[in-house]
């Protein structure tokens, strides 16, 4: 539903009053929560059998490398350089090595090509699980949620932070593990050839990840600020194309760009800064790693040249040029991971804020409903009300008892509020001492100015908001203790914006009642005087609706959302402006289906129009939060007040 704000309370997509545009706020900076990890890990738990085999085809892969690496040396040694010296060399020996070698090389990229697959399946599979859930969460949640956050904010949740998540999980992970391990079998491996170099690679490593970790750190909490600053962005871009003709209407386009450029900005600064660190990584690295690469091969030349023993885990031998080759190798391959976990690191990071903000929407507090009273069909039988499965057009409270008795009441209509009052925000009131009645049958209006707080009461009985001191009672019974979703279903809502959602005509108007068939929809929108113009639509009732509707007028658009209503077939009906996008001659029209489906019905109706208001049993004028003025329409015009400067008003402007 949408609620017009109270007078002060937060609205969504402000500038800060202190914002000046082309200045650059600095973001604040909020790590992602403790236990995340551990979180994202529980929801890969059904993909056990296939993270078990990329964990081997991982091993698989790392082992090849590193043998690949350390196959050069017996290659050098065993069988080129002994056929340097022969007149008449056999090469089937090397022929053999070679494709040994290369078959190897061939078990290495299979495994790597099978785990980077089977990743995909994982990461798809995962990111479904994560969707559902925070989708399913988000039913949950109180109108008081959305009120309150930006549209596009809650938008990026499924965008681009589940985008991260996936890049995350389907190779940065998997990337960073097969890293870890490549550098543990390329260390053994080059402990196995020479114990110097290697204390030599290992120096040299030591002062690259000094180098690392300051990058990392820099680039790091960069990229979590970006993930919160695109959400804002995101969360303005909806909003401004949402108000888009608003915009234009008042000529605010600059101060929009202006607004925007801030958050731009903004967002701006925080990716420069992220990338700008994060993507000089892997050249540092790279180029430290050709450093080692030409100082392994000048030590290791001396060593050779000089006839230095070598110790490695053979024991001591002669440093061989296959041994400087096979190493020279290694050691880009113990170098490059290094470079390659760093880098992964950021978008991991910056994965995790987005978990973070994901976990963040799934722990908001879920609407509670502490309510035991349920709305169920009946029929009288022998004077008693009965319950039953068929629809029967007779309603009836189900009050269950700790005794395990059930009493059955019959479902009239009668709404009283006794001495309510209310705020969105705390210490800021809205309503004040408001109380009032509406008997079964009756039509209640509420007139005032905007921000009287007429549609907060109707919030109030859908318990979209819980009142803070008084009571509402619904038929005698106090509304918390009805569950929210029957206390909704016996309330029909036609409200002043309309929302039209994708598909027919008739599945829009089945919205209100989704077990309603074709005939009963159709016989609404004849209720509704929205037949006429439905026919003649290219589909008629099968025309399909995109974007909100917006091949239809304000006004055929709020037809079908009082046929949606008529549908329904509610006890009680709260109109919130429901005519005020129609012209005057179909509201005529409209008004006596109104009429129609009004019979029989306790009514709410907010309206500006005074002449929709007229023939309401009861009239309340409302101002500041305050019922000033009660009756019908000829007591307040006889008592000249509020009501009777409205009236006047009113007919001096026709």
């Amino acid at each position: 539903m949408n609620k017009m704000p109270s007078k002060g309370a937060p609205q969504r997509g402000e500038m800060p009053a202190n914002s000046a545009p082309g200045t650059v706020p600095k973001p604040s900076f909020q790590r992602f929560k403790p236990g995340t990890i551990k979180r994202l890990l529980s929801y890969m738990g059904d993909y056990k059998i296939q993270i078990a085999i990329v964990v081997v085809c991982i091993l698989l892969s790392a082992v090849a490398s590193a043998a690949s690496s350390l196959f050069i040396r017996t290659l050098i040694d065993d069988y080129i350089t002994p056929l340097l010296g022969q007149a008449h060399p056999s090469f089937a020996g090397l022929l053999e090595a070679v494709l040994v070698m290369g078959a190897v090389f061939l078990i290495g990229v299979l495994a790597t090509l099978f785990y980077n697959r089977i990743m995909v399946t994982v990461s798809q599979g995962t990111l479904k699980k994560i969707r559902d859930k925070m989708f399913n969460h988000m039913q949950t949640l109180p109108i008081k949620y959305f009120d309150t956050h930006a549209h596009g904010d809650i938008m990026s949740h499924y965008t681009n932070d589940t985008d991260t998540l996936r890049q995350m999980i389907s190779q940065s992970l998997p990337q960073l593990f097969s890293s870890v391990v490549t550098i543990l079998a390329v260390f053994v491996s080059m402990l196995y050839l020479s114990v110097e170099l290697t204390l030599l690679v290992i120096i040299f490593v030591i002062v690259m990840l000094k180098v690392i970790k300051t990058i990392v750190g820099k680039s790091g909490s960069f990229f979590m600020k970006q993930q919160h600053s695109l959400g804002d962005v995101n969360g303005y871009i909806e909003e401004m194309i949402d108000g888009q003709k608003v915009v234009k209407v008042f000529c605010h386009e600059e101060k929009a760009k202006a607004a925007f450029d801030t958050k731009n900005d903004e967002l701006c600064y925080c990716s420069t800064e992220a990338n700008k660190y994060g993507n000089v990584t892997m050249p540092i690295v790279s180029s430290m790693g050709y450093m080692l690469y030409v100082l392994l091969a000048v030590v290791g030349a001396v060593l050779g040249i000089a006839g230095i023993k070598n110790l490695s885990l053979t024991g001591i031998n002669v440093m061989t040029l296959g041994t400087i080759a096979s190493f020279l190798t290694l050691s880009r391959s113990f170098v490059m991971p290094i470079g390659m976990v760093s880098q992964q690191f950021n978008m991991v990071v910056m994965a995790l804020a987005g978990a973070s903000r994901i976990f963040e929407l799934m722990d908001e507090v879920s609407e509670s409903d502490n309510g035991y009273v349920t709305l169920v069909n009946a029929k009288m039988e022998n004077g008693e009300i009965k319950e039953c499965n068929d629809r029967t057009g007779f309603l009836a409270w189900k009050h269950p008892h700790s005794d395990g008795t059930i009493i059955h009441t019959q479902m009239k209509g009668d709404i009283r509020f006794y001495d309510v009052d209310f705020g969105y925000e705390e210490k800021k009131p809205v309503l004040h001492n408001i109380t009032l009645y509406a008997e079964p049958g009756q039509k209640i209006a509420f007139v005032g100015a905007t921000g009287a707080g007429k549609t907060t009461i109707t919030n109030l009985m859908n318990r979209f908001y819980d009142i803070e001191d008084g009571k509402i009672r619904y038929d005698g019974i106090n509304i918390n203790k009805i569950k929210k979703s029957d206390l909704r279903r016996s309330l029909g809502i036609v409200l002043q914006d309309v929302n039209l959602f994708t598909g027919t005509v008739l599945d829009n108007i089945r919205y209100g009642k989704l077990d309603a068939t074709d005939e009963e929809c159709i016989a609404a929108a004849k209720l509704a005087n929205a037949d006429g113009f439905i026919r003649m639509l290219p589909d008629g009732y099968n025309t399909v609706l995109e974007g909100d509707g917006s091949g239809l007028s304000q006004g055929q658009r709020q037809l079908i959302s009082i046929a949606r209503a008529a549908v329904a077939d509610p006890p009680v009906m709260i109109l919130d402006e429901a005519t005020s996008s129609i012209d005057t001659r179909t509201e005529a029209i409209v008004q006596k289906g109104m009429d129609t489906l009004m019979k029989g019905r306790t009514v709410f109706v907010i309206a500006h129009r005074l002449s929709t208001v007229q023939n309401a049993d009861v009239i309340m004028v409302l101002e500041d939060g305050r019922i000033i003025e009660r009756g019908s329409h000829e007591q307040l015009v006889n008592e000249r007040g509020k009501y009777y400067q409205l009236y006047t008003g009113a007919f001096e402007l026709e």
